[in-house]
This record gives C-alpha cells, sequence and structure tokens, in this order.
C-alpha cells in the first residue's frame, strides 16, 4: 500500500476529517475530531502512526520486528509506526480500522449514534 491509498481508506470512513495541525507534511486524520491515523508525508520510506490496543501493539511489534515499531513521537503504549510498503494491504487496512475503531469507542452512544458510527 502507498501512501495515497493509505489517505484514500482513512478518508473514506464516515467522521474522518483530514488536516495538517502540526506542519505542512504531517496529514493527520482524525474521526469526530480525535485523531487515528498520521502520516508523514516526506518520509522515505512511508510511513504512518496508527492508534493501537497496547497488548496487540506490542505483539504486532514482535511479529514485525523493524517493520512495525514504537510510535514514533507518539505513546509508545497506544502507537505503532507502519513502514508501508513492507506490510500486507490487508494488515495495514485492518490496523487503520482498528485504530478508528478504538477512537470511535470512546465516544457515548449517542455521539455515535449521530454520526451512525459503529
Amino acid at each position: 500500500m502507498n501512501i495515497e491509498e493509505f489517505r484514500t481508506f482513512c478518508i473514506a470512513k464516515k467522521g474522518v476529517t483530514e488536516e495538517f495541525p502540526f506542519d505542512e507534511v504531517t496529514l493527520v486524520f482524525k474521526v469526530m475530531g480525535k485523531m487515528f491515523a498520521l502520516a508523514p508525508l516526506e518520509r522515505i520510506p512511508s510511513q504512518v502512526n496508527l492508534k493501537c490496543d497496547s497488548e496487540r501493539a506490542i505483539a504486532l511489534r514482535e511479529e514485525y520486528d523493524g517493520v512495525i515499531i514504537p510510535g514514533y513521537h507518539m505513546s509508545k503504549t497506544h502507537w505503532n509506526t507502519l513502514y508501508l510498503e513492507q506490510l500486507p494491504e490487508e494488515l495495514i487496512r485492518d490496523l487503520i480500522d482498528h485504530s478508528y475503531e478504538l477512537v470511535v469507542a470512546k465516544f457515548g452512544k449517542k455521539l455515535r449514534g449521530q454520526w451512525k458510527i459503529l
């Protein structure tokens, strides 16, 4: 998966916006105003940061040693950095969904219902 495919998959999700809150090269994806993915656009090879359940994050880092690492400039417990071109597309899509769902789960049922999310 390349960075444009990553962007397309993220932005297609319900309630998602994209912006550059930190600088002009770090694209941030938010669901209902809360961050679930970051993509530093000038990094080569392409990298992204995704939120992840802490136990799953550790397991992924062990299984994909050097390709999934603790989140760069993020909470190492709850964020992973992924090297996009070195991972199966299906796994990346699953991890984007997981990150999105973790953030949405924090919203109350009423708010999720208003946005018709999950």
